[in-house]
């Protein structure tokens, strides 16, 4: 019996050790860089910084194994999760086409969008498609291009509120909820309502869905949801008072990188716990998130508005003037808002073999007013970001591995773009 406790309490504590070198890892990583990290190094609980970066070693069957190392990593803790919440409703919204199983529904059936509660808005046209009509596999490649926010309430809308906070618990997202549109000032009673949505092809009707309406308020235990000492209201009028964030979407680090790896990696997880979605589905997410937007003729971007490394924070920050020849690529889905820049991503380098996975959460708002506009995402944020991403990536261009992975299905031609 004493060897027995003895062996428990070595256990206990191994386990202790392991979970301290997990979080002093990066930092130790981090610290040795203070002219890349200086302005973060000096206030981390101000700029609200939190970090995932999970290693991958293939087996001999090219089967991914994961290690992870986090930084102030804290699923409580809140912070804004802006555009991010665009991914996972991207992958429900296709799994909910593949569970309806109606002949004539799939990404790219036309729909229209009607109105039925107060706020809502119609929707029938679509310019930026080839054929001029909106569909839910158009509305993921605006979200995976350049990050579109009314693509994002259109998914939002044919999902349903309810139907998304199903999927983000099934799926394991134990710690975030999604409960508002983007960038209308959606809040309260407004976001539960969602528009009624018909499907159809050359006239012929192939599904109609009604307005849904969701009475669940996804209740979270969360600290850090009144910040600063000031805001911008709707009136454009400062209010000097901090600024709450209850009510809003919430999507926690590390269930991004989760909702990342399924995404990324199914052969890793049980069957039952993966997406509901077909060969197709993947390589067409694969495909979008991971181009640049002059990568697409439909949509076609102006390289002024939306130039190649737009929608890409770590490793690219983002920078213009960058012109990359893909041979490294960020699968990534970035956010921005409120001084929060946030990026979930798997960085790849095709030629060196070089992949993982890195989630990032990071804000600079020096004077502590929101919605203003001012915020330190040039000098701050995105220098951070890219730099952070680099610094991996050197790390992994060093370690070793014993198997090099085969990353073939990440590597695309011609035959899904433009």
């Amino acid at each position: 019996m004493k060897t027995l406790f003895s062996f428990c309490l070595l256990l206990i504590s191994y386990k202790s050790y392991a979970q301290s070198m997990d979080t002093l890892f990066l930092k130790n990583l981090i610290e040795i860089h203070p002219e890349l990290f200086k302005a973060i190094l000096d206030d981390p609980q101000r700029k609200q910084v939190q970090i995932l970066y999970t290693q991958i070693d293939r087996d001999k069957h090219n089967k991914p194994h994961f290690t992870s190392f986090s930084y102030q990593l804290n699923p409580n803790w809140y912070f804004y999760p802006a555009s991010t919440v665009k991914l996972p409703a991207s992958v429900f919204a296709l799994e909910k086409i593949n569970e309806l199983k109606i002949n004539g529904l799939d990404k790219n059936t036309p729909l229209r969008i009607d109105s039925a509660w107060g706020k809502q808005t119609k929707v029938d046209v679509d310019s930026s498609a080839e054929n001029r009509l909106p569909s839910i596999g158009h509305y993921i490649k605006k979200i995976l291009l350049t990050s579109d926010n009314d693509a994002f309430n259109r998914l939002y809308e044919f999902l349903g509120r309810a139907d998304i906070n199903r999927r983000l618990k099934k799926h394991g997202a134990n710690h975030s909820r999604i409960i508002n549109r983007l960038a209308i000032g959606d809040k309260g009673e407004w976001a539960k309502h969602t528009n009624p949505i018909t499907f159809y092809k050359d006239n012929q009707l192939i599904y109609q869905q009604a307005a849904q309406y969701d009475p669940q308020d996804y209740p979270l235990k969360l600290n850090n949801l009144i910040r600063g000492k000031a805001y911008i209201d709707a009136k454009d009028s400062l209010i000097h008072k901090p600024y709450s964030f209850e009510g809003l979407n919430v999507y926690a680090l590390a269930d991004q990188q989760l909702i990342m790896k399924k995404l990324l990696f199914p052969e890793a997880f049980p069957k039952k716990e993966q997406f509901h979605l077909n060969d197709d589905d993947y390589r067409f997410i694969y495909y979008y998130m991971s181009r640049f937007p002059q990568e697409s003729d439909f949509p076609k971007y102006d390289s002024t508005e939306f130039w190649p490394t737009y929608s890409k924070l770590l490793f690219f920050g983002r920078e213009k003037g960058v012109h990359p020849d893909g041979s490294i690529r960020s699968f990534n889905k970035y956010g921005d808002s409120y001084g929060y820049n946030i990026d979930n991503a798997y960085i790849v380098d095709f030629q060196n073999g070089v992949e993982f996975l890195l989630a990032v959460v990071v804000q600079s708002n020096n004077n502590e007013i929101y919605n203003d506009g001012i915020y330190e995402y040039e000098e701050v944020t995105y220098p951070f970001l890219k730099n952070l991403g680099k610094l991996i990536y050197e790390h992994e261009l060093k370690r070793e591995k014993k198997v090099k992975p085969d990353l073939g299905k990440f590597i695309f031609g011609e035959s899904l773009s433009r």
